[in-house]
């Protein structure tokens, strides 16, 4: 059974793949609201902190590099920081019960930090690195929130996925690659598979409290430093750049520019089009269709590069991640 193909359908926002955060951001007064945003600090998570701050919101940045974080957000006001590794469950157990012991209300929960198209490397538990940043650390730190977000009317949690989940749906044999070969894109891929997933049966859970969940991809963005440990062979497979390792100039003007790349996550987290609806797949600032083939993906063509695949979002996957999610790393999440 899949996702209620009604809702996974454009609901023709008014805005588009060249929209801006300061577009979407427009009229929106977000003054009293508390917003929490792993990695955002760097690339399209810094451009959302900027956007939210200047609409009035208190952003939390978790960091791994603290020094990093504090530096990239100099001067800017309304700002906290505290030390996160996504990969270290006690790492986000500390973080979170900080956050609920001030006794704050959780707005908004953006799940930004992520890596990509990484060697394999597994973390302390034998968990492989971006299935563990990536989503399994994103399904941590929002249980231990829980509390905080279930307290607050209207709370959001924002998966920020990609649409790189094209590129494998979730291995419910194998997901650690412990019978199978590494291939860091079929792990990327399952990783964003599972954020999306984890956005279906978050949404379904927490509407009771009218807790609503999205996954969304930023879109093909350029000046990021995401992809800085990816093999330039898998670029040069895909057209994108030129014999020498360089980007094809007429792939990079295609590109988003990273205000561009941060828009839907901004739209996601403040549009009051979402306030009765959730557990959907968005992009380029609105809900993205399904693909059944009907679209001829390009990587030298960006705008090609969307669509949401019926697996990603499959109810009984939700469910069924759900409960495997809870066996990895050993802890209920309970909504109650």
């Amino acid at each position: 059974m899949i996702q209620d193909k009604n809702l996974q359908s454009p609901i023709h926002s008014g805005f588009n793949a060249q929209s801006t955060t300061e577009d979407v951001i427009q009229g929106i007064d977000l003054n009293g609201k508390t917003v929490i945003i792993t990695g955002g600090y760097a690339g399209i998570g810094l451009e959302t902190t900027k956007t939210l701050v200047s609409a009035g919101a208190r952003v939390i940045v978790p960091a791994r590099d603290l020094e990093k974080a504090t530096k990239n957000l100099s001067g800017v006001q309304n700002i906290e920081f505290e030390l996160l590794d996504l990969m270290d469950s006690v790492s986000i157990d500390a973080f979170a019960e900080k956050f609920i012991a001030s006794g704050r209300k959780l707005d908004v929960l953006i799940n930004n930090a992520g890596i990509m198209w990484v060697p394999l490397r597994r973390d302390s538990r034998g968990i492989e690195s971006q299935l563990a940043t990536n989503y399994l650390g994103q399904f941590q730190l929002t249980a231990r929130l829980w509390p905080s977000l279930k307290k607050t009317d209207g709370a959001r949690v924002i998966n920020v996925s990609s649409y790189g989940h094209q590129m494998a749906p979730f291995d419910f044999e194998d997901p650690n690659f412990e019978h199978r070969e590494y291939q860091t894109l079929l792990g990327y891929g399952q990783s964003k598979t599972a954020s999306n997933l984890f956005a279906v049966e978050l949404d379904a859970r927490g509407k009771a409290f009218n807790v609503r969940a999205y996954a969304l991809h930023p879109g093909s963005v350029y000046g990021t430093d995401l992809g800085r440990e990816e093999p330039i062979e898998l670029f040069k497979q895909m057209g994108t750049h030129d014999s020498d390792g360089k980007i094809k100039p007429e792939v990079e003007a295609k590109l988003k520019t990273i205000p561009q790349g941060a828009a839907t996550t901004v739209w996601c987290a403040t549009s009051p089009l979402l306030d009765d609806i959730g557990g959907i797949y968005c992009e380029n600032c609105d809900i993205a269709e399904i693909d059944n083939g009907q679209i001829e993906h390009r990587y030298d063509e960006p705008s090609t590069i969307r669509g949401v695949q019926s697996y990603s979002i499959d109810k009984e996957n939700a469910k069924r991640l759900w409960k495997l999610s809870e066996e990895m790393i050993g802890i209920q999440f309970n909504v109650e």
